[in-house]
């Protein structure tokens, strides 16, 4: 995986052509996939592990701002890699000894839907993939409905932080 220069960087994300809208209602993605019954030895193998997130990263059109970082836990255990995006972030955690892992895609700019059960069958010999898609909102105004709790009521936050 290739780090690009600050500038691709920072066009990858300020890009005013990939704006969808006033900067007070931008909206990303995140993408949580849970896939189960994958092959608990590709679950350990740090070189299959990274082509994972060479791929997302490509489909994607992600850009990494560092190299990913691996932790590799003792068995039965698996791994954890994490790599920061001028996006957002990329995270999977493995567990071989249930093959199944764990995968956050999050994006501060709208993607487009992919295929992600087929990716995880296709790299990890997944069996049953769950994938969550979450409509994340930020800046001055939400749209309608964006970060109410289900019984309707609107969150309230103070400050202009961070949570």
């Amino acid at each position: 995986m290739a780090v690009p220069p600050p500038e691709q960087v920072v066009a990858a994300v300020f890009d005013p052509a990939l704006s969808a809208g006033p900067a007070s209602s931008v909206q990303g993605a995140e993408w949580i996939i849970d896939a189960r019954g994958c092959d608990a030895d590709v679950l350990r193998d740090a070189a299959r592990l990274r082509a994972l997130f060479d791929r997302l990263i490509a489909e994607l059109h992600l850009t990494p701002v560092a190299p990913a970082v691996w932790h590799t836990f003792p068995s039965p255990g698996g791994l954890t890699g994490f790599v920061i995006l001028a996006e957002s972030h990329l995270a999977c955690h493995t567990f071989p000894e249930f093959g199944s892992i764990c995968v956050n895609v999050f994006c501060c700019r709208a993607r487009d839907d992919f295929d992600a059960a087929r990716l995880m069958a296709e790299m990890l010999g997944a069996t049953d993939t769950l994938v969550r898609r979450i409509e994340r909102s930020f800046g001055h105004e939400r749209e309608s409905g964006v970060g109410s709790r289900e019984s309707g009521e609107p969150n309230v936050s103070a400050g202009a932080g961070h949570a």
